[in-house]
């Protein structure tokens, strides 16, 4: 299997003969979806892992996870927190980008079961952001994370039906082994 890519053909060549793709509006707003939403999710795995930002930390974290039906809760916290933290980190750098859209796809699907019974809108504790936030993985993974991200010599760097496959599959059966357990 190749791992590194071809050199793009619509490159230009830099002052060492060395092919340099130009950096377009596309590759700047991939980068800022990517860090924002990236980033955020980050920050939400840091509260419940460590308690930073005004998170609870992973005891407490876990004693609501327990009381949402997540046995024994503490690990769940973990798995969640470190799937937000990590998957966060790698879509805000574009690095191992099919893998890090799945595990914030998983931990998505386990919070849009949680919040479905209250319907779409936040407000009433409904789906909208875990929703927004899944789509906005799975969009990332078949796009690519574009140019400006760590993920630009390898394969997967453009996306396409397997990225996003990979990142919709791993997903959910992350997802499912831990709503079954």
């Amino acid at each position: 299997m190749k791992l590194l890519a071809e050199p793009r053909p619509d490159a230009d060549s830099g002052p060492n003969g060395l092919r340099s793709p130009p950096i377009t509006a596309a590759d700047v707003g991939l980068l800022l979806l990517r860090l924002s939403v990236g980033l955020i999710l980050a920050g939400h795995g840091a509260q419940k892992l460590f308690g930073l930002f005004g998170g609870d930390g992973l005891t407490a974290t876990g004693k609501g996870f327990a009381a949402l039906g997540y046995r024994p809760g503490e690990f769940f916290a973990g798995l969640a927190g470190t799937s937000e933290l990590l998957g966060g980190l790698g879509l805000a750098a574009g690095l191992l980008t099919p893998l890090a859209a799945a595990a914030l796809i998983g931990v998505m699907i386990n919070a849009m079961a949680l919040s479905a019974p209250k319907g779409l809108w936040g407000q009433s504790g409904g789906l909208e952001y875990p929703l927004c936030i899944a789509v906005v993985a799975l969009a990332v993974a078949a796009i690519g994370p574009g140019r400006l991200a760590l993920d630009r010599p390898f394969v997967w760097r453009d996306g396409g039906w397997a990225c996003a496959a990979v990142a919709l599959g791993a997903g959910g059966i992350g997802a499912a082994i831990t709503l079954a357990l």
